[in-house]
């Protein structure tokens, strides 16, 4: 059942007051059921990823359409009371115009938080010009406001996942957008502590969001007394899903044997998950 617009305006409120202070973890569900179980967790918001959405479709990243993607973006925040931030790659269009029309009809969806990338899909030129993405992000940023304010802007800076690891230009670029309206800053890659530290000074008071999208050292409670505010896994829970499902066939493909079952969840604790007693 659809939430209503009171719901959905209480869901952005809570959304936004996360931002506030301290640190929190916000996963990245793929599907209804993965949604419906990290609320199970306690998780208090969820972000879309576009990978993990991508992969349960038979497809790329970065290759679904708008379409696609917004009818997934209903359903991740119908399936659960918690605010949801949609990974909305580089707003699906090709010019600023384009981009405040995608982003209208995403807020439309009900997330709570919109994200908008730099990146081109062009591995010869992988990021746009800052002024093009600044005027993409001022599109989202006006779409955003028309339609009253309440969903959270996310500008990132995508450098060091397409090749580019440049510190300096993310930080410029992060400042840019946080000036033409970004609520929350993202440089997904950066991983050294001192690069996030550095990036959560250059934005300051603004919120930042780290990206841990594999092993690493550092806890939450490290990361927080970085200053960082929110922590996404991006596609790093669908990959570990797909890493026990591909382990598993393999193992019985090729050795024709079933120990790679020895690790799956109980049917009896998902039927419980998925149908709670009244």
């Amino acid at each position: 059942m659809a939430h209503t617009p009171a719901k959905i305006s209480e869901m952005r409120k809570a959304f936004r007051a996360l931002h506030v202070s301290g640190c929190f973890v916000i996963p990245n569900p793929w599907d209804i059921g993965s949604a419906k179980y990290l609320q199970s967790l306690g998780f208090k918001a969820l972000a879309s990823t576009s990978s993990g959405l991508a992969w349960s479709l038979g497809q790329a990243d970065n290759k679904l359409s708008l379409e696609t993607v917004l009818a997934h973006l209903r359903d991740i925040v119908e399936a659960t009371d918690l605010p949801v931030n949609a990974d909305f790659e580089g707003g699906f269009a090709e010019n600023p115009q384009g981009v405040w029309e995608s982003v209208a009809r995403a807020v439309a969806t009900g997330v709570a938080g919109l994200s908008i990338e730099d990146s081109t899909g062009d591995a010869a030129d992988p990021v746009r010009s800052v002024a093009d993405a600044v005027a993409r992000m001022k599109a989202a940023r006006g779409a955003i406001d028309d339609a009253g304010g309440e969903v959270l802007l996310v500008g990132r800076a995508e450098n060091f996942i397409v090749g580019r690891p440049d510190l300096a230009d993310t930080i410029v670029r992060l400042k840019a957008y946080s000036e033409a309206g970004a609520d929350v800053l993202y440089a997904p890659g950066i991983s050294r502590k001192e690069d996030i530290a550095a990036v959560v000074a250059a934005v300051a008071p603004k919120p930042v969001n780290l990206l841990v999208g594999s092993a690493s050292t550092l806890t939450v409670a490290e990361i927080a007394a970085l200053g960082v505010r929110r922590i996404s896994v991006g596609g790093a829970l669908a990959r570990s899903a797909w890493g026990g499902f591909t382990r598993a066939a393999q193992t019985l493909a090729e050795q024709g044997r079933f120990d790679g079952f020895a690790d799956a969840a109980p049917g009896s604790q998902l039927n419980a998950l998925f149908n709670p007693p009244l």
